[in-house]
C-alpha cells in the first residue's frame, strides 16, 4: 500500500498553474522581462488576488527564480554579529518551504541603504541552482535538496555599496562582472566545478570603477557575445575565452545597474550614474566602436537602476522618479514621457505579460500600462510592502519578494 501511494504521488500531474512555469534567471528565460503567453491579473491589493504569502528571514533584493514547480530565493539573515547568506526553496503551488540552506557566513559590513547582501539573482539550469553573492562568493547547489556542489571564494575584490550584478550562464560557464573599488574585471567559472575558466581586466580609464551590471548573452553572425556594461563603457566579450570583441565608451558613467537589451542587431544600454544616457549601438563591430556604431542616443529621464524593456518596435523605460518614456526603438524618436504615479522610488525592472507592462516601485505600488504609442494607464495596485526586487512571472501571475515575505500574486 505504501509503495502504491508513493508511486501515485510521484506520477501525480502538476497543477495547471505550475506546468510550463519557468523564470530561471534575472528578467526571465529570454533575459528581457518578457512572458507574452502569461495571463496575469491587472488588479490586486494586499488582500485580493494573493495566492499565498510566506515569511522569508533576512533581507534581499534578488529576484525569485522558478523551475520544476519550485521557487528559489537568496537572503542575508543576521545572526548575532554574522550574516548568514542563504538559499531557500518553496513549492510554487502553495508556498510550502522545501529547504533552507546556508551557503556562506560572513561578518556584517557597511552597505548602501538601498542595497542588500543578497542582491544578485540566482540562475537555474539542469537541476542546479547557481547562487552568487558578489565578493563573498559563488556556489552551485542541487536544486532538489539544496546540497552544496561547489563553492568559489577565490575572487576577492573591494566592493563599493555592496553587490548587485547577477551572473549569466552560457556554454557551461557562469559569467559575471566584479566591478569594485579598483582593478575591475569580468570572469567566467566552469559550471561543473566552479574553477576559473577565464578572467579579463576591464581596462577602461574611469574615475569611479564600481558598477553592478548583469551580462547579456547575444548572438551576432552566428557567434556568441557576452555584453557586460561597466563604468565608462559597455564591452562585448567572447564567452568562450574572455577575449574582448568590441567596446563602446560613454565617458564617466558609473555604478551601472540596468541589464542591456538586444534586438535586430542593436544593443540598448544605459550608462549609469552621473548623467544617465541610453545608447542604441550596433553589435557587429570590433575594437573601439564609439565613433562608428552609435545608432541613436537619449539623455532624458533615463533609468539608473531599472532596466528598459522592448515591446514590438518601441522601447519603454522609467527613471528612478517614475517618469515613463516610450521611444521608437529603431530611430529613438520620442512618442511620450509621462509620470507613472506620484511616488517614485523605482529600482525594479519592468515585465511584459499578457499584453501589458508592469512597473513596480519600492513602496509596493505596481502601475499597469498598455504598450501603445500613447500613454494608457490600466491600473495602479498597492501591495503595501517595501521591496526593490523585480517580478518573476508565472502563467497566471507573479512572484515578488518584499522586505519580509515572498508572495504569489494571482487567482
Amino acid at each position: 500500500m505504501i509503495l502504491r501511494l508513493l508511486c501515485a504521488f510521484a506520477f501525480a500531474p502538476l497543477p495547471a498553474s505550475v506546468v510550463g512555469s519557468s523564470w530561471p534567471e534575472f528578467r526571465g528565460p529570454s533575459a528581457d522581462g518578457h512572458a507574452p503567453e502569461a495571463t496575469p491579473p491587472t488588479t490586486w491589493s494586499a488582500t485580493e488576488r494573493i495566492r499565498w504569502k510566506v515569511p522569508v528571514p533576512g533581507k534581499a533584493w534578488s529576484s525569485p527564480v522558478i523551475a520544476d514547480g519550485n521557487v528559489y530565493v537568496t537572503t542575508a539573515a543576521a545572526e548575532g554579529d554574522d550574516l548568514s547568506l542563504r538559499t531557500l526553496a518553496f513549492r510554487l503551488d502553495d508556498g510550502t518551504e522545501l529547504w533552507n540552506r546556508e551557503v556562506f557566513r560572513k561578518g556584517q559590513g557597511a552597505i548602501h541603504q538601498k542595497n542588500s547582501h543578497a542582491s544578485p539573482t540566482p540562475v537555474h539550469a539542469e537541476g542546479k541552482l547557481y547562487v552568487h553573492f558578489g565578493h563573498d562568493g559563488t556556489a552551485a547547489l542541487d536544486a532538489a535538496d539544496g546540497s552544496i556542489l561547489w563553492t568559489q571564494t577565490g575572487l576577492p575584490y573591494l566592493p563599493v555599496h555592496g553587490n548587485g550584478g547577477s551572473p549569466a550562464l552560457h556554454g557551461g560557464k557562469l559569467i559575471f562582472a566584479c566591478d569594485g573599488q579598483s582593478d575591475p574585471f569580468v570572469v567566467a567559472l566552469n559550471a561543473g566545478d566552479g574553477s576559473v575558466a577565464w578572467k579579463t581586466p576591464r581596462n577602461v580609464a574611469v574615475k569611479n570603477t564600481f558598477s553592478f551590471s548583469t551580462p547579456l548573452i547575444i548572438e551576432v553572425a552566428d557567434k556568441a557575445q557576452a555584453v557586460i556594461p561597466g563604468s565608462g563603457a559597455v564591452v562585448a566579450y567572447d564567452p568562450s575565452d574572455g577575449r574582448e570583441i568590441w567596446r563602446f565608451r560613454y565617458g564617466e558613467g558609473f555604478s551601472v545597474v540596468p541589464r542591456p537589451l538586444f534586438r535586430d542587431g542593436i544593443v540598448y544600454v544605459c550608462s549609469g550614474f552621473g548623467r544617465a544616457s541610453l545608447f542604441a549601438v550596433r553589435a557587429d563591430g570590433t575594437g573601439d566602436v564609439t565613433d562608428t556604431h552609435l545608432v541613436w542616443q537619449s539623455d532624458k529621464t533615463v533609468p539608473k537602476e531599472s532596466s528598459p524593456i522592448l515591446v514590438g518596435d518601441r522601447i519603454f523605460f522609467n527613471d528612478d522618479k517614475g517618469i515613463l518614456s516610450c521611444l521608437d526603438a529603431t530611430t529613438g524618436e520620442e512618442f511620450y514621457r509621462e509620470r507613472l504615479d506620484g511616488r517614485g522610488g523605482y529600482s525594479a525592472s519592468p515585465v511584459y505579460a499578457g499584453g501589458h507592462l508592469y512597473f513596480h516601485n519600492g513602496d509596493g505600488v505596481t502601475t499597469v500600462v498598455r504598450p501603445d504609442q500613447v500613454f494608457r494607464k490600466v491600473a495602479e495596485n498597492q501591495l503595501g510592502e517595501y521591496g526593490l526586487s523585480s517580478f518573476a512571472v508565472v502563467p497566471d501571475g507573479f512572484l515578488v519578494r518584499t522586505e519580509g515575505h515572498l508572495l504569489r500574486i494571482g487567482e
